[in-house]
């Protein structure tokens, strides 16, 4: 099987959508009483989250990269 690079901002974005659609069908199944707003405001804060780890997620990326390449010239 292929390794892949480890990337927060789509376990992020996974975790988002996993709890925003576990809500609705708690709310289907009649388990709880979510107010209307809740989910709905949900998706927009976990994609702003994983847009964040994104851009902090990529300078640390570029930084080690910057440090492990610039003392070998």
């Amino acid at each position: 099987m292929k390794r892949h690079r480890f990337e927060p901002a789509r376990l992020l974005t996974g975790l988002t959508a996993t709890g925003v659609g576990g809500a609705y069908v708690g709310e289907a199944a009649g388990a709880w009483d979510l107010p209307g707003a809740l989910p709905v405001l949900a998706v927009p804060a976990g994609l702003c989250l994983s847009g964040i780890t994104a851009a902090v997620w990529a300078a640390v990326r570029r930084h080690r990269a910057a440090s492990a390449g610039g003392g070998q010239e």
